[in-house]
C-alpha cells in the first residue's frame, strides 16, 4: 500500500476557523474604530481587548499545532496530498536521474555541478471529491518547488536547464494546469546542484501567502514539512498510479 501524507489536516475545519477568525478580527477592529471616532473609551477598550484576545488565541493555537508537528519524508511510491475544501490534489515523485550535461554530444549544456532531473506526477484523486462537486475542472494553486540537501542548502529549478530539456523534445505539463477528477499528468523539473550535494529531498509546497496563517498547514509558522526522498527514487523503477 502506498504511503501518503496530507496538508493541512481537517481542511474544511481549519479553513472555516481561519475565515471565522478574520471575521471576528474585522468586527473587533470596527468596534475599536467606532470607539475612537466617537471618543468612547469603553468601546475603544472593548475593541482593542477583543483584537488582542482573538489574535493571540489564534496565534497560540497555530504555533502549538506547528510545534507538535513532525517532519515526513515520503518513499518513492508515496503521495503528498494538498487538501481543498471538497477535493484533494496529490503529487508523487516518479523518476529521478542525474546527469553532467544535457543535449546531443556536440551541443551539450554542461551543469555547474550536476543536473538532477525529476519527474513529478499530479493526480486529482477522484475518491476525495464531495458528492455534489461534479466533474468540473480544478486549477491547482500556485506551487513552489525546491530541492534540499543534507546540509540544508536549497535549490530552485534551473530555468535554462529546463528550457534545454524541453528543446530536446521532452514533453512536460506545468504544475498549474487544470485537471478533472481522476485525471493526472507529469511535470519534469531540472535542478543544477553542486557535485557534493547528498541526501537530496524534494519539497513541493503551496505558494499562496494565506497558507502561512492556516492552522496545520505545512507553510504555517514553525510547521514541519513533507518531502520526497530523491535518493531512494534514483534506485527504484518508475512508479505508476
Amino acid at each position: 500500500m502506498n504511503m501518503s501524507a496530507s496538508t493541512p489536516h481537517f481542511a474544511p475545519l481549519v479553513v472555516l476557523l481561519f475565515l471565522g477568525t478574520i471575521f471576528l478580527l474585522g468586527t473587533a477592529l470596527l468596534v475599536l474604530f467606532c470607539g475612537a471616532v466617537r471618543r468612547s473609551a469603553f468601546f475603544a477598550k472593548l475593541g482593542a481587548g477583543a483584537v488582542a484576545t482573538i489574535a493571540s488565541g489564534y496565534f497560540l493555537l497555530l504555533s502549538g499545532v506547528s510545534l507538535a508537528s513532525s517532519e515526513e519524508t515520503l518513499p518513492p511510491d508515496g503521495w503528498k496530498y494538498f487538501c481543498e475544501i471538497d477535493c484533494h490534489i496529490a503529487y508523487s515523485l516518479t523518476r529521478a536521474q542525474t546527469a553532467g550535461a544535457l543535449g546531443p554530444e556536440m551541443q551539450q549544456m554542461s551543469a555547474k555541478g550536476k543536473f538532477v532531473l525529476l519527474r513529478v506526477k499530479t493526480w486529482f484523486d477522484e475518491r476525495t471529491i464531495s458528492a455534489r462537486r461534479g466533474n468540473a475542472p480544478l486549477t491547482p494553486n500556485r506551487r513552489k518547488v525546491l530541492l534540499l540537501d543534507a546540509t540544508g542548502r536549497s535549490y530552485a529549478p534551473s530555468a535554462a536547464a529546463e528550457a534545454e530539456f524541453a528543446r530536446l523534445g521532452q514533453s512536460s505539463t506545468p504544475l498549474t494546469k487544470a485537471l478533472r477528477p481522476g485525471e493526472s499528468y507529469t511535470t519534469d523539473l531540472v535542478f543544477d546542484v553542486p557535485n557534493d550535494a547528498r541526501g537530496l529531498r524534494l519539497l513541493v509546497s503551496e505558494d499562496d501567502p494565506e497558507t502561512r496563517f492556516v492552522i496545520g498547514h505545512e507553510n504555517s509558522l514553525w510547521h514541519k514539512k513533507i518531502y520526497f526522498n530523491v535518493d531512494a527514487r534514483e534506485s527504484t523503477p518508475e512508479a505508476t498510479k
